[in-house]
């Protein structure tokens, strides 16, 4: 098995970022606040964030609540598109992070938020359970390998669901590579597609290379050709009738910030 060289590959496409990281919840030391100084934070506040972006925006949230004691933060991880009807329909929240653009311009052309900046880039990998059942692995030739390399019809092949941005950009990639029939089935979220490669469900499934390290030596995962074709860019932004305003802004700033690239950089998203 060829881990080691996949696994290269794949830091590859993730890029090496600084050291550093989130300074920890309770640290009796609290670094520079990068948002600006901003004291007093209060209330609550409430994220609306794609399911990819689950452990690091934890760990942001965290490290804001360390700096404004009196804020309670709280998030609500799904597909990016279900989490941008729910705030045309009116579900109160501050802050809107999607896991691709299309998302965020149902919000933005609704007029319910404005001056969205993406702040990361996510491509895609094929993730395999740790022990490898099907033997998937890529053939002993130079360079990346495509799909079709990787997949036989025999394979059972987990995707998101086409509606969510990483779905459409696993439909982009598989048909690419001739390969558009191969799902069998379809789950409402990244994350649900890793479950599902981890408990051995499937024998590969598309996700993130974010998602690939957060799931550490859960998966195996292969990089591939097609998926510099469908690399996903992810806004964020403040709602427009944000309860809590202030608060969304300063974790938007937060994100922003060069300790915010760096938490998404060791995540395993790339720079925008």
């Amino acid at each position: 098995m060829r881990r080691t060289a996949a696994l290269a590959v794949l830091l590859s496409l993730a890029g090496c970022g600084g050291g550093g990281g989130l300074t920890p919840a309770g640290e009796a030391e609290v670094a520079a606040d990068p948002t600006g100084g901003d004291e007093g934070l209060t209330g609550t506040l409430t994220v609306f964030a794609a399911a990819s972006l689950t452990d690091v925006f934890t760990g942001l949230g965290e490290r804001l609540e360390v700096e404004h004691p009196q804020l309670d933060v709280r998030f609500n991880f799904a597909g990016s598109s279900a989490l941008a009807q729910q705030i045309a329909q009116g579900a109160p929240a501050d802050v809107f992070a999607s896991a691709a653009e299309g998302p965020m311009a149902t919000v933005t052309d609704a007029g319910l938020a404005e001056d969205a900046e993406v702040f990361a880039r996510n491509p895609l990998v094929l993730a395999v359970p740790v022990d490898n059942p099907a033997g998937i692995e890529p053939p002993a030739t130079a360079g990346l390998p495509g799909l079709a390399d990787l997949l036989v019809p025999e394979h059972t092949v987990a995707v998101c669901a086409p509606e969510v941005p990483c779905g459409a950009a696993a439909a982009e990639v598989l048909g690419s590579a001739g390969l558009a029939d191969a799902p069998d089935t379809y789950d409402d979220d990244v994350r649900a597609v890793l479950t599902k490669v981890e408990l051995g469900e499937v024998d590969a499934g598309l996700v993130y290379v974010s998602d690939v390290r957060a799931a550490g030596d859960a998966v195996l995962a292969y990089a591939f050709r097609e998926s510099a074709r469908a690399v996903n860019a992810y806004p964020v932004a403040v709602l427009a009738d944000a309860p809590n305003a202030e608060a969304g802004r300063a974790f938007v700033d937060l994100v922003l910030s060069e300790e915010g690239r760096r938490a998404l950089t060791d995540a395993g998203f790339q720079q925008p």
